[in-house]
């Protein structure tokens, strides 16, 4: 749902500032163009260039800079974005956006706006408590503001109670709750169940050592995510990865590939299967029962037997079989021939093929270059962040289950086919 939509944030003064780092992070992950208002309390907590580096944007601090002005005037700054975020929101702020004033390049562009804003309140607790800061609260929410938070616990300064800030995963919450709130015809997936499959596996060698691979897990996660915002009840089965949980989204850890069948065909049936996991085709045959020792410098032998086969379980024919199953191809050489091949012997619907060589820097990083491999042909889509991969993956899923058959015929395969 967030992937392609444009934030402006507005980061005004209180430690809670920090926070908005990760905030810029985690939306960016999920395909959000943000831009960031950095006002002058803001900036004796975080600096200009820690928002730029992760933000990829230029920064906005002054009002009457010609060049900004040239540029971006506030009016347009103000209105070429989906939805204002002021995080953190300080009591002087939401006094200011109260009283409708205008004295600096923030308050000007939430006056000039026209866009919802979203605020994440974070002050002291007697200040939050204020009968003032409530009275401006009242107004804020009166003329249309939504807010988030504060939450309740210890304080920089000492004291415990009301005026957290609310975490980075709780605003991105509330911000998906907004886009989803008004987006009915947007979720075209509710009716339905999926099912994805993220991250490798861990297969025992003894209790200290495994096989594994390389992946992190990063597009499986952001599937589950993207279909979760158009609406499909979503269970993700994740082997171990240092990915938090995607919002709204049922997750289910596993470490072994044995594992991940059982968690996966506990959940069936389901409408849509996209197996997005790395699974190890192999486990140890006979794991040690304790750490394995060195013994005179000889190498000890490793047994192996063959993991079960989870794309091809779940694309079986049957009664269980998920409307469209999807499985990925991670591949060093031969991409294509590789993705055609693994359709016809899994018998899915569709490859999702990717070149993971060492060079694409695919495993691990942040952007992935697909081809998207069926019956009808081969789709060779651009180089993408992984969370537009999949919002653009999601999509396609939804028009495969919900167009009409006459919608069918007429449909015309996006991007590059052959």
């Amino acid at each position: 749902m967030l992937a392609g939509k444009r934030v402006l944030l507005i980061i005004s003064g209180g430690i809670a500032a920090y926070k908005s780092l990760e905030l810029i992070r985690r939306l960016k992950e999920r395909g959000v163009r943000v831009r960031c208002i950095l006002t002058p309390g803001g900036a004796e907590f975080v600096t200009p260039l820690s928002v730029a580096a992760l933000s990829g944007e230029k920064v906005y601090r002054d009002l009457f800079s010609l060049t900004d002005e040239a540029e971006m005037g506030h009016i347009q700054l103000s209105r070429d974005a989906d939805l204002l975020v002021v995080a953190p929101a300080s009591a002087d702020i939401l006094a200011r956006m109260a009283g409708g004033l205008a004295n600096d390049l923030a308050t000007t562009a939430l006056l000039a706006t026209n866009r919802p804003v979203l605020v994440a309140p974070a002050m002291n607790v007697r200040m939050w408590t204020h009968p003032a800061t409530q009275r401006n609260l009242k107004q804020l929410k009166a003329d249309g503001i939504l807010v988030v938070g504060p939450d309740e616990g210890d304080m920089a300064c000492g004291e415990y109670g009301p005026g957290r800030m609310a975490e980075p995963a709780a605003i991105i919450a509330a911000i998906e709750r907004h886009f989803a709130a008004g987006a009915g015809a947007d979720r075209p997936l509710r009716k339905l169940r999926a099912l994805v499959t993220s991250g490798p596996t861990h297969e025992a060698i003894d209790p200290v050592r495994y096989i594994a691979n390389r992946s992190s897990g990063k597009q499986g996660h952001a599937l589950a995510a993207a279909l979760a915002s158009l609406g499909a009840e979503t269970v993700l089965i994740s082997g171990p990865t240092a990915l938090a949980d995607p919002e709204g989204v049922k997750t289910v850890h596993i470490e072994s590939a044995e594992e991940m069948l059982a968690a996966a065909e506990a959940e069936l049936p389901v409408d849509i299967a996209v197996c997005a996991a790395a699974v190890s085709d192999w486990r140890p045959a006979k794991p040690a029962g304790q750490k394995i020792k060195k013994a005179g410098g000889a190498a000890p032998s490793l047994a192996l037997a063959e993991n079960p086969d989870i794309l091809a379980r779940l694309s079986r024919p049957g009664k269980r079989r998920p409307k469209l199953v999807v499985g990925f191809a991670a591949e060093t050489e031969n991409l294509l021939a590789h993705a055609r091949a693994k359709l016809a012997s899994k018998q899915c619907d569709w490859i999702v093929a990717n070149d993971v060589g060492p060079k694409t820097g695919t495993f691990g990083g942040d952007h992935n270059k697909v081809s998207l491999v069926s019956a009808a042909g081969v789709e060779d889509w651009p180089a993408l962040t992984k969370a537009e991969v999949a919002a653009r993956l999601a999509q396609r899923i939804a028009a495969q289950l919900t167009e009409t058959p006459k919608a069918a015929t007429k449909q015309k395969p996006k991007g590059k086919a052959r």
